[in-house]
Parts: C-alpha cells; structure tokens; sequence
C-alpha cells in the first residue's frame, strides 16, 4: 500500500517583536507667546520703503519722496528726488521730473531728468526731452522729445574768433580811400566850374 509521506520543512525562525515603549507621564509644554504682528509696508526692490499713489489720487503741485514711489494716479506740476519714481500704467504725469531712476509704464508728458537710467517700457508714452546716465525704450513705446545720454569726458572746444589780417584791414580801408578820392574829385570840378563862370563874366 502506499504510504502518506509527510515533509517536514524547517520553521524560520520570527523576529522577535519589539516590547511596547513604556509612557511617562509628561507635563504639557508652555506655548510660546506670540507677540501681535503689525502690517508690514511694502517694500522696495532697493530695500527702502516704497510709497504708493493709488489711481484715484490727483495732486497738483511738488511732490518729493526719500525711497522709492509708485504712481498709478495722476500728478501735475513738479516731481523731485533721489530715490526711485515707478509710473504705473493707469498713471498719467504732467510734471517736470528729477529723479535718480525712473521706470515708465503709463504717460509722462515733461521733461526727465535722472542721474542713472530710465526706462520705457512698450506701453508708456513719453513727451518731453529726457537727461540721463542710461536710456532703454522697449519696441512699441512711443517717445516724442530729445535724449541726452551719458556724461561726455571733455567738453567740446569753442573755436577762437578769428583775428584780422592786415590784408583784410587794407581791404577794408580801401572803399573809404576811394570814396574819400571821389569827394575831392568832385570838389575840384565844384571849383573849376566856378573859376569858369567868374571868367566868363563880362569886366
């Protein structure tokens, strides 16, 4: 008959298992206390802080800044400064400007000045004549006035008036010699013609 083989395999042994952590009690961590946070003002690229004129302002008159000023509003008159002027797309200025550095997005109808660069960008509409260390105008911006870029190493020269020659003294002088001829000329014949009427007389 047949017989039941039974294989018997080896059992693989199990790791064994971790024992459960023992908890102790712990006493509640203090939170820390957080002091009340204050709104921050914007900051400037340059690291100062930048005023902003919304586009519902309209000033007429000076305007001067420290750091840097984002106008999307309108400004006629006078604008001075040694910070940073940004004009905003919905901006529109009617002022002289004197600025370090000026980027333009809107309309900017007056004269710029700027110590170190200005930049149109391919929305804005500039009017005027503008002064600076570095210009840039982006395609499709439109600029209707004079440039001066950069600061020239030496003035240009004025040339000297030219002195007078003696030829050109003699030259001069000879029209009146000639004219001064023709005055005794005519004096002579004035005389001649009286010497011939007395002559003529009857004795």
């Amino acid at each position: 008959m047949f017989e039941k083989i039974i294989s018997k395999t080896p059992e693989t042994p199990q790791a064994p298992r971790p024992a459960a952590p023992t908890r102790t009690p712990q006493t509640p961590a203090a939170a820390p206390v957080r002091a009340p946070q204050q709104a921050a003002a914007p900051v400037s690229p340059t690291g100062g802080q930048r005023n902003i004129l919304s586009n519902d302002v309209h000033i007429k008159g000076s305007v001067r800044f420290t750091d840097d000023l984002l106008v999307d509003g309108r400004i006629e008159g006078e604008i001075s400064s040694d910070g940073a002027l940004t004009v905003a797309e919905n901006a529109h200025l009617k002022a002289e400007v004197s600025t370090k550095s000026i980027v333009i997005y809107g309309k900017v109808h007056g004269n710029v000045t700027c110590t170190e660069r200005v930049e149109i960008k391919g929305s804005a509409e500039m009017v005027g004549d503008v002064k600076a260390g570095t210009i840039s105008i982006e395609p499709g911006a439109i600029f209707v006035g004079k440039s001066e870029v950069g600061n020239p190493s030496s003035a240009p020269k004025k040339s000297a008036p030219i002195p007078q020659t003696a030829d050109k003294k003699n030259n001069e002088s000879q029209p009146n010699k000639a004219q001064d001829n023709k005055a005794q000329d005519n004096k002579a014949q004035d005389n001649k013609a009286q010497d011939n009427k007395t002559q003529d007389k009857p004795s």
